[in-house]
Protein backbone atom coordinates (compact mmCIF):
# COMPACT_ATOMS: atom_id res chain seq x y z
CA UNK A 1 0.00 0.00 0.00
CA UNK A 2 2.90 2.33 0.85
CA UNK A 3 3.78 1.68 -2.69
CA UNK A 4 0.38 2.88 -4.12
CA UNK A 5 0.94 6.11 -1.96
CA UNK A 6 4.09 7.06 -2.96
CA UNK A 7 2.64 6.71 -6.97
CA UNK A 8 -0.04 8.88 -6.14
CA UNK A 9 1.67 11.37 -4.57
CA UNK A 10 4.75 11.64 -7.21
CA UNK A 11 1.98 11.69 -9.76
CA UNK A 12 0.49 14.74 -7.87
CA UNK A 13 3.88 16.60 -7.85
CA UNK A 14 4.61 15.85 -11.36
CA UNK A 15 1.20 17.25 -12.31
CA UNK A 16 1.98 20.34 -9.58
CA UNK A 17 5.47 21.02 -11.11
CA UNK A 18 3.94 20.77 -15.01
CA UNK A 19 0.65 23.09 -14.57
CA UNK A 20 3.66 25.78 -13.44
CA UNK A 21 4.97 25.86 -16.51
CA UNK A 22 2.34 26.69 -18.85
CA UNK A 23 2.31 29.88 -20.36
CA UNK A 24 -1.21 31.79 -20.86
CA UNK A 25 -1.26 34.59 -23.40
CA UNK A 26 -2.51 38.08 -22.33
CA UNK A 27 -5.70 39.25 -23.08
CA UNK A 28 -6.42 42.75 -23.71
CA UNK A 29 -8.35 44.41 -21.25
CA UNK A 30 -11.93 45.95 -21.90
CA UNK A 31 -10.54 48.95 -20.19
CA UNK A 32 -6.98 50.92 -20.72
CA UNK A 33 -4.69 50.63 -18.06
CA UNK A 34 -3.53 54.09 -16.84
CA UNK A 35 -0.15 53.91 -15.05
CA UNK A 36 0.66 56.04 -12.61
CA UNK A 37 4.10 57.65 -11.52
CA UNK A 38 5.78 55.07 -9.10
CA UNK A 39 8.22 57.34 -8.09
CA UNK A 40 8.73 60.73 -6.91
CA UNK A 41 11.10 61.25 -9.70
CA UNK A 42 8.91 59.85 -12.47
CA UNK A 43 5.76 62.39 -10.75
CA UNK A 44 8.15 64.99 -11.37
CA UNK A 45 9.29 63.93 -14.69
CA UNK A 46 5.62 64.19 -15.38
CA UNK A 47 5.04 67.21 -14.20
CA UNK A 48 8.41 68.76 -15.94
CA UNK A 49 6.93 67.01 -19.45
CA UNK A 50 9.52 64.95 -19.77
CA UNK A 51 9.13 61.57 -20.65
CA UNK A 52 9.61 58.90 -17.94
CA UNK A 53 11.78 56.21 -18.64
CA UNK A 54 9.51 53.50 -19.23
CA UNK A 55 7.79 55.34 -21.79
CA UNK A 56 11.18 55.62 -23.03
CA UNK A 57 11.87 52.15 -22.49
CA UNK A 58 8.64 51.46 -24.60
CA UNK A 59 9.06 53.04 -27.59
CA UNK A 60 13.01 51.47 -27.78
CA UNK A 61 10.88 48.29 -27.75
CA UNK A 62 8.08 49.79 -29.91
CA UNK A 63 11.02 50.02 -32.63
CA UNK A 64 12.14 47.14 -32.17
CA UNK A 65 8.72 45.04 -33.00
CA UNK A 66 8.14 46.98 -35.94
CA UNK A 67 11.43 46.08 -37.41
CA UNK A 68 10.78 42.28 -36.53
CA UNK A 69 7.77 42.33 -37.87
CA UNK A 70 8.97 44.51 -41.29
CA UNK A 71 11.36 41.32 -41.66
CA UNK A 72 8.57 38.56 -40.90
CA UNK A 73 9.44 37.85 -37.64
CA UNK A 74 6.20 37.46 -36.46
CA UNK A 75 6.40 36.19 -33.15
CA UNK A 76 9.15 37.59 -31.75
CA UNK A 77 7.70 41.11 -32.46
CA UNK A 78 4.54 39.92 -30.74
CA UNK A 79 6.82 38.94 -27.82
CA UNK A 80 8.28 42.84 -28.13
CA UNK A 81 5.82 44.55 -27.96
CA UNK A 82 4.09 42.82 -25.44
CA UNK A 83 6.43 43.62 -23.57
CA UNK A 84 6.32 47.04 -24.43
CA UNK A 85 2.79 47.07 -23.63
CA UNK A 86 3.58 45.83 -19.99
CA UNK A 87 6.04 48.54 -19.30
CA UNK A 88 3.93 51.33 -20.46
CA UNK A 89 0.23 50.86 -21.64
CA UNK A 90 -0.87 53.95 -22.81
CA UNK A 91 2.07 54.30 -26.14
CA UNK A 92 -1.11 53.22 -28.67
CA UNK A 93 1.35 52.26 -31.28
CA UNK A 94 2.09 49.27 -29.43
CA UNK A 95 -1.48 48.07 -29.76
CA UNK A 96 -1.52 49.02 -33.67
CA UNK A 97 1.87 47.01 -34.58
CA UNK A 98 0.24 43.79 -32.23
CA UNK A 99 -2.98 43.81 -34.21
CA UNK A 100 -0.43 43.97 -37.45
CA UNK A 101 1.68 40.92 -36.14
CA UNK A 102 -1.59 39.00 -35.45
CA UNK A 103 -3.05 39.90 -38.76
CA UNK A 104 -0.65 37.78 -40.29
CA UNK A 105 -0.52 35.52 -38.57
CA UNK A 106 -4.13 35.11 -39.75
CA UNK A 107 -5.73 35.53 -35.89
CA UNK A 108 -8.92 37.74 -36.29
CA UNK A 109 -10.37 38.23 -33.32
CA UNK A 110 -6.77 39.25 -31.40
CA UNK A 111 -6.34 41.84 -34.62
CA UNK A 112 -9.52 43.24 -33.68
CA UNK A 113 -9.05 43.56 -30.54
CA UNK A 114 -5.59 44.85 -30.33
CA UNK A 115 -7.06 47.26 -33.29
CA UNK A 116 -10.02 48.47 -31.08
CA UNK A 117 -7.19 49.33 -28.02
CA UNK A 118 -5.23 51.27 -30.43
CA UNK A 119 -8.38 53.79 -32.15
CA UNK A 120 -8.61 54.32 -27.99
CA UNK A 121 -5.33 55.46 -27.56
CA UNK A 122 -4.26 56.73 -30.40
CA UNK A 123 -8.06 58.49 -31.35
CA UNK A 124 -6.67 61.83 -30.93
CA UNK A 125 -3.56 61.59 -33.29
CA UNK A 126 -4.44 62.91 -36.67
CA UNK A 127 -1.20 60.98 -37.89
CA UNK A 128 -2.27 57.51 -36.38
CA UNK A 129 -6.09 58.15 -36.79
CA UNK A 130 -6.44 57.06 -39.74
CA UNK A 131 -3.62 54.20 -39.88
CA UNK A 132 -5.90 52.56 -37.28
CA UNK A 133 -8.77 53.00 -39.51
CA UNK A 134 -7.55 51.53 -42.56
CA UNK A 135 -6.45 48.53 -40.52
CA UNK A 136 -9.71 47.94 -39.14
CA UNK A 137 -11.16 47.86 -42.62
CA UNK A 138 -8.09 45.62 -43.38
CA UNK A 139 -9.19 42.98 -40.20
CA UNK A 140 -12.86 43.72 -41.72
CA UNK A 141 -12.22 42.14 -44.68
CA UNK A 142 -10.05 39.20 -43.57
CA UNK A 143 -12.92 38.21 -41.44
CA UNK A 144 -15.44 37.65 -44.22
Amino acid sequence: MNGKKLQILLSCLLCLILSGCAAVAPVPSKYPPRPAPDTKAEKKELREGKPRPREVASLHLTEQGQMLLESGKVDEAIGVLERAVNIYPSNGKNYYYLAEAWLKKGNVMQAREWNRLAGMYLAGDSEWSPRVYEQRGRINVHSR
